[in-house]
């Protein structure tokens, strides 16, 4: 198969001032830090704070470097060649394509389930509902759904934006409120000192842990096959195709807002909670409340409704983008197994049916399993995020090779820094992943 055209915008360029372009490729990695800014955040960063202090925060800033390479190849792609990663994979070979749609099939559902049973916990929280996760996360799931259909992407896109804005001005707000609220108090600020040489750092309970935080942390990697099709979607609503330049642009600012908060909520675990001598409970409704009585008591009541608030903002545009990613994914996958071409696939009847009809097959069973297994709330997480980072290496194995092969453009290709970037964190992901694996073969607890 040949080698995709090198970039070619859909508008031109030379009559297009350069801000009205650049206005028109912000979207897509916002929509990413939307997805990012979730479970990974708001669950694994806030226990990561609240367990171990200040223990692991180079540790997840370490997580988002070293797999930066790999959800940045995403856009790159996208804009390099206007067509997603899921054809790129289908150039690569079959046998590419599959491992990637393997994968997706084998997460789609429990990751839909995570994030949906999270905010359906906040959701009951805010306004008093007290209905079953089950109830309550269908009618999530059920909110989501109707956004999509029928708004499409754009109410997608408007939506985003209006959250990341608020959360990021709440979260911010509540961080600054915690550090203030150390002031007059050289015990607490002493015991996070101290949390740095954490006692437990070093036990494989800690190692299973540090897994299943770095597993979504900021974001699991085949979130770069979602941006490269919410890119080209970008494309076809605004008719601009973006640069390399603008895309990577619209990618940094996403992904550097999505480090920053995940930071943020490890602040406020360990600021807020460290200490505490508290468990997190294993239901997603409970956990909320939990959640919220926590910060309230460490805060004040009267920032309890802001704090839940910031949660509930930060659930609800992960469950959105999360809830259009993988229907986005299946659908693709299906048309290029039919061998279709993108851009007529985007003009085919049958292109919005595949959409809608994955959605529904994915928010069913999504809710499935929220009903069976809703009930072991903190196993569930643990589990879905620590597959994610057992599937990394695949994933980053196969962006590399496409990104840096005969597939892309040679003037897309990444450059050396990043490229020895790449093959770090894959060195990085294989390490962590075998270590997992020789523990649980050797029975380590």
């Amino acid at each position: 198969m040949s080698t995709p055209a090198a970039n070619d915008s859909m508008t031109d360029s030379s009559t297009t001032p350069p801000a009205s372009r650049l206005r028109a490729a912000i979207g897509p990695g916002l929509l990413m830090a939307g997805a990012a800014v979730g479970v990974s955040h708001l669950v694994q960063s806030t226990r990561a704070g609240a367990e171990y202090g200040l223990a692991l925060i180079a540790l997840v800033l370490l997580g988002c470097l070293l797999k930066f390479p790999f959800l940045e190849f995403g856009p790159r792609y996208a804009a390099a060649t206007g067509e997603s990663l899921v054809a790129g994979y289908r150039r690569m070979g079959r046998w590419a394509l599959g491992l990637f749609t393997l994968i997706t099939l084998s997460t789609m559902f429990i990751v839909t389930a995570a994030v949906t049973l999270v905010t359906a916990g906040l959701t009951g929280e805010l306004l008093g509902l007290d209905l079953s996760a089950t109830a309550l996360s269908t009618g999530v799931l059920g909110a989501c759904g109707l956004l999509l259909a029928l708004g499409h992407y754009r109410t997608l896109d408007r939506v985003m934006k209006l959250i990341m804005a608020g959360l990021a001005l709440v979260t911010v707000v509540a961080v600054g409120l915690a550090l203030t609220s150390l002031v007059g108090q050289p015990a607490a600020i002493d015991r996070l000192g101290e949390s740095v040489l954490h006692e437990r750092l070093w036990t494989a309970t800690t190692f299973a842990f540090v897994l299943a935080l770095l597993g979504w942390m900021p974001i699991p990697l085949d979130a770069a096959a979602w941006h490269s099709l919410w890119t080209l979607e970008r494309a076809r609503q605004t008719g601009h195709r973006p640069t390399l330049r603008e895309a990577s642009f619209d990618f940094h600012v996403g992904y550097l807002g999505a480090t920053l908060l995940a930071v943020a909520f490890l602040l406020l675990g360990a600021l807020t909670m460290y200490g505490t001598g508290s468990d997190f409970a294993g239901g997603a409704v409970a956990f909320a409340g939990q959640f919220a009585d926590l910060y309230g008591a460490a805060l004040g009541e009267g920032w309890r409704p802001l704090i839940v608030t910031a949660a509930l903002a930060t659930m609800f545009s992960t469950t959105l983008t999360v809830v259009d990613a993988f229907p986005r994914v299946l659908r693709a996958v299906l048309e290029d197994a039919a061998d279709a071409d993108e851009r007529r696939a985007a003009e085919d009847p049958g292109h919005r049916a595949r959409y809608l009809a994955s959605l529904a097959i994915i928010a069913i069973g999504a809710l499935v399993v929220i009903d069976r297994f809703g009930g072991s709330f903190t196993q569930l997480i643990d589990f879905i995020t620590t597959v994610s980072f057992l599937a990394a290496p695949i994933i980053a194995w196969l962006n590399l090779r496409l990104l840096t092969g005969p597939w892309t453009p040679a003037a897309a290709r990444p450059g050396p820094a990043l490229r020895a970037l790449a093959w770090t964190g894959l060195a990085f992901l294989v390490a962590l992943s075998a270590i997992w694996i020789g523990g649980r073969m050797l029975g380590a607890d």
